[in-house]
């Protein structure tokens, strides 16, 4: 296997998608796949891949899980759409009362359901916003938040999300994510806000911080308790909702339903997406009954916003979680991840290796220049990903410079798919032939 096609099938789709899709959408292999089943993919040329991407953290719950297609096939002998906002339906309703229940803050919550993480996003700001009765925004650098023009805006990175667009959305202010491996510590975020506060926008302004508990594009960097604790009496003090951004790293990927759950801290708002719906288009807002019911009428909602057939895989994806452990399984593919990864730092032995970090089974390491000098280098994190491919197993990498390789396994992956999936990572590593 070759990352460079070499069949005719695949060769031939390349050519049409270069000549029918938009330049603008990038993909990180050069497959196309034929099927898939839990952890594992079969493209078109009938070779077999390891899954360690899950469709950027979507497929918590796996390829086709047998719930999740039963779910869908007996919601589309029924219906397929309506339209929530013209004639209603049970599951969307379902899923929201089960939302609610699963919220990380104590008091009424309620829901509303999208179809996209930056569609959640978009209108966790507008809801903050109306509520508040405020406009400024605050997010953090390295965040990744979506790609349309608030989402992106609220997104620190450059290119390629926001290179030659033109100017973003007003008011928002960026402070450092502290990220000890970089320099960038907890104390540095909190005088950061302050200096905010002092010479840019009053607090009494802000309407929103969002924060990603686990930062997905910016390299799998956790925030800390003490700086969620910190933010959390900031929002408190000045009448700042606190806006969780859970799609990456909700619904059981880091040992928890949400990853701000390892902080204790209560976020106001949680936009979710991703594996939410196993595979399926759904997002949503999870939040404070109060702040959630601010906006009139007809201000929130879409046309495929909580598909029918969405909630229907939704509701069985939160059934999977429950009755397979998946949360508690998610804690023992972490440490099975760490200590691979482990090894292959201390063994020493090609690439070099560095920051294991992240929650549960959500975790990366980045690729450095050296082990004595361990600055990013993500051409080599990118030859780690193809080499890893062409030995059968689909990873990616994330970070501001590229740098990190981000693990994203099914959490119903078996043993040993597992243990072959990071066999062959570390042989990627190793650079063994």
């Amino acid at each position: 296997m070759t990352t460079s096609p070499k069949f005719s099938e695949t060769i031939t789709l390349l050519a049409r998608r270069t000549a029918a899709v938009a330049r603008g959408v990038s993909t990180a292999t050069p497959l196309f796949v034929e099927s898939a089943l839990n952890g594992e993919i079969l493209d078109v040329e009938g070779r077999r891949y390891i899954d360690f991407a899950s469709g950027i953290g979507v497929l918590a719950t796996g390829h086709l899980h047998p719930k999740v297609v039963r779910a869908v096939e007996e919601q589309l002998k029924k219906f397929s759409h309506t339209a929530f906002q013209v004639l209603a339906y049970e599951p969307y309703v379902e899923l929201a009362e089960r939302l609610n229940g699963l919220a990380p803050f104590t008091g009424p919550a309620k829901s509303v359901l999208f179809t996209t993480g930056a569609e959640a996003v978009e209108n966790a700001v507008k809801i903050a916003r109306v509520a508040t009765g405020r406009s400024a925004l605050i997010a953090f650098s390295g965040a990744f938040h979506g790609r349309t023009m608030m989402s992106a805006s609220l997104s620190g990175k450059l290119v390629p999300y926001k290179h030659r667009v033109g100017p973003q959305a007003a008011e928002v202010f960026r402070v450092p994510f502290p990220v000890d491996h970089l320099g960038s510590q907890i104390e540095d975020t909190i005088h950061a806000l302050e200096a905010l506060f002092f010479a840019d926008i009053e607090a009494t302004r802000v309407a929103a911080m969002i924060i990603e508990s686990v930062q997905g594009e910016g390299g799998f960097n956790v925030a800390p308790p003490q700086l969620m604790r910190a933010l959390r009496k900031i929002c408190d003090t000045n009448g700042i909702v606190l806006i969780a951004d859970e799609i990456q790293s909700g619904f059981g990927r880091t040992g928890r339903m949400f990853a701000i759950q390892h902080t204790e801290v209560e976020p106001d708002l949680v936009t979710v997406a991703k594996s939410l719906a196993g595979g399926f288009p759904l997002s949503g807002v999870i939040g404070r009954a109060g702040l959630m019911d601010a906006v009139e009428p007809g201000g929130l909602g879409g046309t495929y916003g909580g598909s029918p057939i969405g909630c229907a895989a939704a509701l069985a994806v939160l059934d999977i979680l429950q009755e397979e452990k998946l949360l508690t399984r998610a804690d023992a593919i972490g440490r099975s991840i760490r200590g691979c990864i482990s090894n292959l730092v201390e063994s020493k032995e090609g690439e070099p290796i560095a920051n294991l970090r992240g929650l549960g089974a959500m975790l990366g390491f980045d690729v450095v220049k050296s082990r004595e000098h361990p600055i990013p280098d993500g051409g080599a994190a990118k030859r780690v990903a193809a080499r890893a491919l062409e030995r059968g197993l689909v990873v990616l990498t994330c970070g501001s410079h590229g740098e990190t390789v981000r693990l994203l396994v099914p959490l119903t992956i078996t043993d040993d798919l597992l243990k072959e999936g990071l066999d062959i990572l570390s042989a990627a590593v190793k650079q063994i032939d």
